[in-house]
């Protein structure tokens, strides 16, 4: 099983997010943000699609470990 970060470190690291938001932009705002691979992975392993806020976005990341 994969490392899946926490829950807070995920969203401090997706602060400013406009939602919805698609993968990519959620990908690139967490290395905007100094996220480290472990967020970065995880958000990498989530499916391709849009997240309409971040409770969508932490329950993707849990499903996808």
């Amino acid at each position: 099983m994969a490392d899946a970060p926490n829950p807070i470190q995920l969203q401090k690291h997706l602060k400013g997010v406009n939602y919805p938001a698609a993968k990519s932009d959620l990908i690139r705002t967490a290395r905007d943000q100094g996220a480290d691979d472990t967020v970065i992975k995880a958000l990498e392993r989530i499916p391709d699609r849009q997240y309409d806020g971040p409770n969508a976005v932490s329950k993707a990341v849990t499903e996808a470990r």
